[in-house]
């Protein structure tokens, strides 16, 4: 079999980086397929997994590869604290896109337009997948599956459906645009089978998506405050639709 380094360097340009215990774990947990692991410190990852993925912990067992420390940080560009790594199979755009268009949905779909923090959309596919929505849609220039996105999704890119579409490529649904000039979201049920639409940090909604918007939704705010970070703002929406008894969430 071919040592993890060599089968690393073959795939690396192909796959997508996990980078750290927590992204691995994940993508082990929600099915990803995962060709190579590598670790500098074997016996530390799987003490890990036996406090933190008790679930997982035989399949990283199996997965994990030992390699020198130096080789460790020749693998990737920010060796993480947790000294793990490992490349997963990007799951097939036509089944992401099956998944966005399946309809009746249970859970929303979570847009944003035109984001440009790559940090803020990892943090939203976490929390997406973390409450359970049908998927991550970004329209735009940012790529879903950039490798920073990706650490800042802690892997839970395999929990949900992330794509990038153009605005005339949104998934079915009635959509709900955030916008300060908007009806309070207080009032409002959010169905499951809503498109939830997020501006950018800097610019908002392009004119493009807010032409499309079926409802201009606002989120409560002091005066004099300016806006909120994106990946709050998606939380407090998530939670609003959850709470007006979206999906439950698994126990």
């Amino acid at each position: 079999m071919t040592d993890p380094v060599s089968r690393w360097r073959r795939l690396a340009g192909d796959c997508v980086l996990l980078d750290g215990f927590h992204a691995l774990k994940h993508a082990v947990r929600f099915g990803a397929e995962v060709p190579v692991a590598v670790t500098a410190d074997r016996r530390a990852a799987l003490a890990l997994a036996d406090e933190l993925a008790p679930d997982v912990r035989d399949r990283l067992d199996v997965l994990l590869a030992e390699v020198p420390r130096e080789t460790y940080a020749s693998l990737v560009a920010r060796p993480h604290p947790t000294a793990v790594a490992a490349l997963a199979v990007r799951p097939s755009r036509e089944d992401r896109l099956a998944a966005l268009a399946r309809m009746p949905r249970s859970a929303p779909v979570v847009v944003l337009d035109q984001p440009r923090n790559l940090g803020n959309a990892g943090a939203v596919i976490r929390l997406a997948a973390g409450f359970g929505a049908t998927g991550v849609v970004t329209t735009g220039t940012l790529d879903p599956w950039h490798p920073t996105v990706v650490r800042g999704g802690a892997g839970l890119h395999f929990a949900t459906a992330v794509e990038r579409l153009g605005v005339d490529e949104l998934p079915p649904g009635p959509l709900f645009a955030l916008d300060p000039e908007g009806e309070d979201i207080r009032g409002l049920k959010l169905p499951d089978d809503a498109v939830l639409a997020f501006g950018s940090e800097r610019s908002g909604l392009s004119g493009g998506l807010r032409a499309r918007a079926d409802h201009l939704v606002a989120l409560p705010m002091r005066p004099q405050v300016s806006s909120y970070n994106l990946a709050t703002s998606v939380a407090m929406t998530l939670y609003h639709w959850s709470a007006g008894g979206g999906a439950p969430l698994a126990s």
